[in-house]
């Protein structure tokens, strides 16, 4: 019985140690990241936007900035930054203005409205980044170097082509869709509108030279 009694300490025991070794070995492992997320919405809007053009483009900005410590000695920060981005060029349709003539079948245009940029897609890479002893990169030169970078992006969009292209591509929607219900489009604009419709009309030729190529033959 004694012998018995033993055996049964033993193996509760022996449990009771291999559970104390499991919780033990649990306790040191990596702890597993948690993550609270949490989405708000605001609000949800009808937009009748229409993506017209597209480009993509590349900028190299250089940033640097020299600090005066105590009129001794120029302590100084700088970085490469390598800014790519996908522009979307289109019209907001809800500031087109427009009538229609029934009785001659005709869409009226009265003010159109110029081409705007509708989605930017941007991506950023730091390179060369140097930092003096107390002149050093803060969370807010980030953000300043990031946001002059995009705006830098926004102005190369809208003195490119892509406005152009988009004016253009509208336009010839919308005869194509008057056409098809055998209806015209007339545009009836004031002086200041047509002037900056027409800005957008007329493509600047690239001036290209071909070079010929002889092959030793």
């Amino acid at each position: 019985m004694d012998s018995f009694l033993i055996y049964i300490l033993t193996l509760a025991i022996g449990a009771g140690g291999g559970y104390a070794l499991f919780r033990f070995t649990k306790a040191r492992e990596a702890p597993t990241a948690s993550r609270d997320v949490s989405v708000l919405l605001e609000r949800i809007e009808k937009v009748f936007k229409v993506v017209m053009s597209e480009g993509y483009f590349t900028e190299i900005y250089n940033y640097q900035q020299d600090k005066n410590i105590w009129q001794l000695f120029n302590d100084k920060k700088k970085a490469l930054v390598i800014a790519k981005a996908k522009v979307l060029v289109g019209y907001d349709f809800s500031k087109l203005r427009f009538h229609v003539d029934e009785k001659n079948r005709k869409l009226v245009i009265d003010y159109f409205p110029e081409p705007e940029i509708l989605s930017m897609d941007t991506d950023y890479k730091f390179y060369d980044i140097e930092q003096g002893w107390i002149n050093k990169f803060q969370s807010e030169d980030y953000t300043n170097i990031l946001t002059e970078a995009k705006q830098a992006m926004q102005e190369k969009a809208l003195q490119s082509d892509l406005p152009r292209i988009a004016t253009n591509q509208l336009q010839f929607m919308m005869i194509q869709l008057a056409a098809g219900l055998n209806w015209k489009m007339d545009l009836q604009l004031a002086e200041a509108n047509q002037k900056m419709l027409d800005s957008y009309l007329d493509y600047n030729e690239l001036d290209a030279k071909v070079k010929t190529l002889k092959i030793d033959q």
